[in-house]
């Protein structure tokens, strides 16, 4: 499977279109917009999400309810495009319209990729790279992340992702009976934070950052369970699964590192602390004693569960902003300051989620019979018995 995003923040829609998707897959809008609402969701969030109310229109690829085989195209308008039609209109500027057009930057802001993107596309206004690099992409890479979650679904295989640190402080209490208690818990708190007592003081936090005109970081963890054993490849480096998994995790903006399982701790531990024991039972077939390893070995799943973490970077928007260098003049000026959020680290959660959902969903449709959803599932099926009886 495949996807393209194509769109501006403040243009009039964000589009993508997906290739590979089975034939004869349930699918509806609404398995899309309940995870396009769970992403503006989240404490610490900005006024844009208020203008906002994201929902994807299905303009390709199904008929009454179920995937035609064909791309899948989804649209979601952007509703604050009224606002900005002089500013990012499609149309030529008629001459002398330059003056008429609003909002030109020439400051870049720190972290983001203001200067280098206008160093590389020759840009002078440097509005033509924050418009896309802007993480209001992520809207439809949600949208595409959701459309493979539901097909994951199907399968049998759950996708829940939940924060673990914001600002420096980290949820101690970690323990969850089901991945249901998971999701119930954590789509109730306002951080997507598992530890009730770690989420007050993660709140208090970011209302301490946004006071200062500042923003703050975190951690978010992304759970599978029901992933078959042998999805990937140890044969070629570009068919490891978690590699794959790492890169898109590191394309969401302003992710700075990806770990799985204990992540960098096993730098810091013997191999008898790190590697997982295999056993077997007549009733689950071979199995790890623990899932140090986060559900991977040899870039192949192992049937266990699979734990990606992800470090998200403070947003580099600040509303007391940062030094930096005019391109036109070459002066020294403070950035300039775009709406932006004092923390985004909950709704980088629901982000990592669709990633990883996505890259999980192509490596199934890659390696299994899936032309036709019915076919893939019997597949699958066979997949996790042959695994049982080796």
């Amino acid at each position: 499977m495949r996807y393209l995003t194509s769109g501006e923040s403040h243009g009039p829609q964000l589009t993508t279109i997906i290739e590979g998707l089975p034939a004869g897959m349930p699918l509806e809008a609404e398995d899309i917009n309940e995870n396009l609402a769970r992403r503006q969701k989240g404490y610490g969030r900005g006024r844009r999400m208020q203008i906002e109310k994201d929902r994807a229109s299905i303009v390709g690829g199904v008929r009454h309810g179920y995937t035609l085989g064909s791309p899948l195209g989804l649209v979601v308008e952007n509703k604050d495009w009224t606002h900005w039609t002089k500013v990012m209109g499609i149309e030529p500027l008629l001459e002398g319209g330059e003056e008429e057009v609003k909002r030109k930057i020439s400051r870049p802001r720190p972290g983001h990729a203001d200067l280098v993107g206008g160093m590389k596309y020759g840009h002078r206004d440097l509005r033509n790279v924050l418009e896309r690099s802007s993480a209001r992409e992520t809207t439809v890479r949600v949208a595409a992340g959701a459309v493979a979650k539901k097909l994951l679904k199907l399968l049998d295989i759950e996708v829940v992702g939940h924060v673990l640190e914001i600002g420096g402080i980290k949820a101690g209490k970690l323990h969850y009976n089901s991945m249901n208690e998971l999701r119930e818990i954590t789509e109730e708190s306002p951080v997507r934070c598992l530890d009730e007592e770690a989420a007050g003081k993660m709140m208090n936090l970011i209302d301490e950052a946004k006071q200062n005109g500042d923003s703050i970081g975190g951690v978010v963890e992304v759970i599978v369970e029901g992933m078959p054993a042998g999805v990937g490849s140890y044969v070629h480096y570009d068919r490891k699964l978690d590699a794959k998994i790492a890169m898109a995790v590191m394309s969401i903006n302003a992710f700075k590192g990806v770990e799985f399982g204990l992540g960098f701790e096993m730098a810091r531990k013997p191999g008898s602390e790190v590697h997982d024991e295999i056993a077997w039972s007549e009733e689950q077939g071979y199995y790890r004693k623990t899932n140090r390893l986060g559900g991977f070995e040899g870039g192949m799943t192992t049937g266990m569960p699979i734990r990606v973490k992800g470090v998200m970077k403070p947003i580099p928007t600040l509303y007391k902003p940062l030094q930096s260098v005019d391109i036109e003049t070459k002066e020294p000026f403070k950035a300039s300051i775009e709406r932006s959020d004092s923390c985004a680290v909950p709704a980088a959660s629901v982000v990592a989620e669709a990633v990883v959902a996505w890259e999980l969903a192509s490596g199934i449709v890659e390696q299994f019979n899936s032309d036709q959803f019915e076919k893939l599932r019997q597949d699958i099926d066979r997949q996790r018995q042959d695994s049982k009886e080796y």
